[in-house]
C-alpha cells in the first residue's frame, strides 16, 4: 500500500464516521476507529500510523509480538487492541502487550487475565464479549450470563469499559447492535465495541464507541 493510499482510505473512513455521527448527533471524536491490522505486516501498517492513524487491532498475541514491539517503540500514543479470542494460558502475554481487550467473555479467562493484571500491575481496559446472536460456533457469553461474569469480572480487579459483539453474518446488524447497546445500558457501560468494514456506519448510528475496521483500510487479506 503505498503511503497516499493509506491517507485517502483512512481519511474516507474518519469522514464517514463524522458524517454518520453527526446523523446520530454524536461527537466523532467520542468514536475510536481500531485498524484491524491482523495478518497484515509492518510494511501495510507503517503507512496507516504515518497518515495519523493511533489505534490498531491483532486477532493472536503471538502474530502481534513478532511485528508490533518496533512499532510501538518507534511511535508515542499507539494503543494495541486485542479483538480474538484470547487463551486462558496466553493471558500475562496479553496484558503485557496489549492496552485493550475486547474478547473477555468466561470466567476461566476473568481468572487469568485478574491474576496477570495484578502481577504485572498494568490493568488494560477489558470489554466482555457477548454472543449476540445466540451462535454456537461462536464465542462470548452468553446475553443472560453477561450480568453475573460483570460481577466475576469487577472482583478479579479487570478494568470492564463496555461490551463488544460480532453479529451474525449475512443478516441485518442493527438489530444486534441494539440489543447490545440495550444490554450495556443496563449494566451501565459506556463503551460498546461493535460494526466493522462492512457496518460500521450502522454500529456508530446506534451508539459504538470503537470501530473495528480492516479491510475497508488494508484491503483484501
Amino acid at each position: 500500500m503505498m503511503h497516499s493510499d493509506a491517507g485517502e482510505r483512512l481519511a474516507d473512513i474518519l469522514g464517514s464516521i463524522g458524517r454518520t455521527a453527526g446523523i446520530a448527533g454524536r461527537d466523532a471524536e467520542s468514536i475510536e476507529l481500531v485498524a484491524v491490522s491482523k495478518t497484515f505486516g509492518v510494511a501495510a501498517i507503517a503507512p496507516l500510523i504515518t497518515a495519523g492513524q493511533r489505534s490498531f487491532g491483532e486477532n493472536r498475541v503471538a502474530e502481534a509480538q513478532e511485528k508490533w514491539p518496533a512499532l510501538l517503540a518507534g511511535t508515542l500514543g499507539l494503543r494495541l487492541h486485542l479483538i480474538g479470542q484470547l487463551q486462558s494460558n496466553k493471558a500475562a502475554e496479553a496484558v503485557a502487550l496489549f492496552d485493550v481487550i475486547h474478547g473477555v467473555d468466561r470466567p476461566s479467562l476473568v481468572a487469568a487475565l485478574g491474576k496477570a493484571m495484578t502481577a504485572a500491575e498494568k490493568w488494560p481496559d477489558c470489554f466482555l464479549q457477548v454472543n449476540i446472536g445466540a451462535e454456537p460456533q461462536k464465542g462470548g457469553c452468553a446475553i443472560a450470563d453477561t450480568p453475573a461474569l460483570l460481577t466475576a469480572a469487577r472482583i478479579a480487579g479487570l478494568r470492564v469499559v463496555g461490551l463488544m459483539c460480532v453479529p451474525p453474518a449475512g443478516i441485518e446488524a442493527a438489530p444486534f447492535f441494539a440489543l447490545l447497546q440495550k444490554l450495556a445500558r443496563q449494566l451501565a457501560l459506556p463503551q460498546l465495541s461493535m460494526g466493522m468494514s462492512a457496518d460500521y456506519e450502522t454500529a456508530v448510528l446506534l451508539g459504538a464507541t470503537q470501530v473495528r475496521v480492516g479491510s475497508a483500510l488494508f484491503g483484501s487479506r
